[in-house]
């Protein structure tokens, strides 16, 4: 038996918590891992692994063991990095989690040069408006946005996104344009963006000279995806508070208008996140690396696009 082969086979079995999932991370036929963490099992006379139809979990002895190892194999796989790196280009598979305004508006347009500079990363993309499970889902890591309080994860923050509250043209001419925040609730309609995993509508927030305000907002429709929150903006169907980034076009343009200027909601900050016990490849040390790079530009969005101003509830000038 090759231990640390074992070793390994078993540890990722417990993050995934999958033997298929991580013999494909591993790119292993599943019998091979199976039969690795047998001979493991059967060299220290404990059972390490309880397996179930649905999921497979570690016993406590097992938990103890991957607890111990994990330091071991982290400190293998960083001496071997520092040895190789110096002349060793990045190369592998890479998966990665984003939301997806955020794939489509700012990290894909950007990939070219990453990838230019990269050619030998592989970079596998799980886009989606829902956090997923690092650990059991496989996933290097993931670009989140909003405050970071879990402190079994790695945050490195990359960068600050500008939000606005707008509408389309169409809509301030039928509806009016809003004064202040106060005029929002039961004289304008509001698309409300729906938490993926609570279902609960997010707050428009908004900030005046030092001062946060945080409205809970009587929605007139409510999303729970990004990509068709703005189209429903976009349609006239609302009010809708979103990133700089996903309007900037239609702000230039002239087809989505910012409204309450003076009370912009605070900048939303975004990270890139992994796990603490996962060992921080080169491939995605250099891909951390350029996301610090290139994402507080690409996130800012600030554009010259039009504000129309005006008295509450009244008709746009323009």
């Amino acid at each position: 038996m090759d231990q640390l082969l074992a070793i390994r086979a078993f540890a990722r079995v417990t993050d995934t918590g999958s033997f298929t999932r991580a013999a494909d991370s591993l790119n292993m036929p599943v019998s091979t891992v199976s039969k690795l963490v047998k001979s493991l099992e059967t060299h220290l006379g404990v059972r390490l692994l309880l397996r179930t139809t649905r999921r497979v979990t570690p016993t406590p002895e097992g938990r103890e063991y991957y607890e111990n190892t994990a330091r071991i194999l982290r400190d293998i796989e960083e001496t071997d990095s520092a040895l190789s790196l110096a002349g060793q280009r990045p190369r592998g598979q890479l998966r990665v989690d984003i939301g997806a305004s955020t794939a489509r508006d700012v990290l894909i347009p950007a990939l070219p040069d990453f990838m230019a500079r990269y050619p030998e990363i592989t970079l596998d993309l799980g886009v989606a408006d829902r956090q997923v499970d690092l650990i059991s889902g496989n996933v290097d890591c993931v670009i989140r946005g909003g405050p970071m309080n879990d402190s079994s994860l790695i945050a490195r923050h990359i960068g600050d996104a500008v939000m606005i509250t707008c509408a389309t043209p169409g809509y301030l001419q039928q509806y009016g344009i809003p004064a202040t925040p106060q005029n929002l609730n039961g004289e304008h309609r509001l698309i409300g963006y729906l938490s993926s995993l609570t279902g609960r509508v997010f707050p428009f927030r908004f900030l005046c000279e030092g001062e946060l305000t945080e409205l809970k907002i009587q929605r007139s429709l409510g999303i729970n995806e990004s990509n068709a929150h703005l189209a429903a903006a976009q349609a006239g169907l609302g009010i809708v508070q979103t990133f700089t980034y996903s309007v900037k076009s239609a702000l230039q343009q002239g087809t989505m208008v910012e409204v309450l200027s003076d009370w912009r909601p605070p900048r939303y900050p975004f990270h890139v996140v992994y796990p603490q016990n996962r060992h921080v490849t080169h491939r995605l040390r250099v891909f951390i690396d350029w996301l610090s790079e290139v994402f507080p530009v690409l996130l800012s969005g600030e554009t010259a696009g039009k504000e129309v101003t005006g008295p509450a509830g009244g008709k746009p000038s323009v």
